[in-house]
């Protein structure tokens, strides 16, 4: 039985992560996502960037779950995202009622005045540089501002080789417990949650693109490629930085 004690800072680094690993692996993420509300009532946060995996764990929290406090979703506006994204994420926030937290890059609100300050497409001159500005600070930022003791991302292991032996618990490099609830999920569970509770959806997910990020940094993916095989085509990257 999982325990429903809240967590200190301390207790954080003093959870045993290899036992509560074993009692997790073959559990729903419901179960997950429980104890996780249960064990930090008022700083538990979900980052989200909208895609299906994410939508499932909002759904699962905001819809199943209900906490006494709602959960809030972290959304981190790069200023070059598809239309279709930011037109789900207003959409999720009105259906949900989403305690949704925006946080982008400082000091410019727009791909014009990014462009003026860092230079034109300056993924292509820089990607790591580019994802500093506008994921990676703007996460610490966010997670410090709500006050984070835990995030729950919405990675599985089957999504890319990278993240092959991804553990569901772990902590991050601040020492904030981090949640990934649909570690031991596939893509087709997820996908047959959605069709099961009628999930909204990115529409660019029925057009060949599986894995959603920056609109300049996301192709369309192939029959038989992984599925963020979309993301930083060309480039060796595979991952933006804010999970490593």
């Amino acid at each position: 039985m999982a325990s429903h004690t809240t967590l200190s800072p301390v207790q954080i680094s003093q959870l045993d992560l290899e036992e509560l690993n074993q009692r997790f692996e073959k559990a729903d993420p419901k179960e997950i996502i429980a104890w996780a509300v249960s064990n930090f009532p008022t700083r538990l946060v979900q980052t989200s960037a909208f895609n299906i995996d994410d939508l499932v764990i909002t759904d699962l929290i905001y819809r199943k779950l209900k906490p006494a406090k709602p959960v809030p979703v972290l959304f981190l506006d790069t200023l070059f995202h598809f239309r279709e994204t930011l037109e789900l994420v207003a959409k999720a926030k009105r259906i949900y009622h989403l305690n949704l937290k925006v946080s982008q890059t400082l000091n410019v609100n727009s791909r014009e005045e990014f462009a003026a300050k860092y230079g034109e497409a300056l993924w292509e001159k820089d990607v790591a540089k580019f994802h500093e500005i506008t994921k990676i600070e703007p996460l610490q930022r966010g997670l410090a501002e709500l006050k984070a003791g835990a995030w729950i991302t919405g990675r599985r292991r089957d999504q890319a080789p990278t993240r092959a032996h991804m553990p569901i618990l772990e902590l991050d490099n601040q020492g904030r417990l981090k949640i990934n609830p649909l570690a031991n999920w596939t893509r087709k569970e997820s996908w047959a949650y959605a069709y099961e509770y009628d999930l909204i959806y990115n529409p660019l997910h029925d057009r060949g693109y599986p894995s959603i990020g920056d609109e300049p940094l996301t192709t369309k993916v192939g029959q038989g490629e992984d599925e963020r095989a979309g993301r930083w085509r060309g480039m060796s990257k595979t991952e933006c930085g804010i999970h490593l």
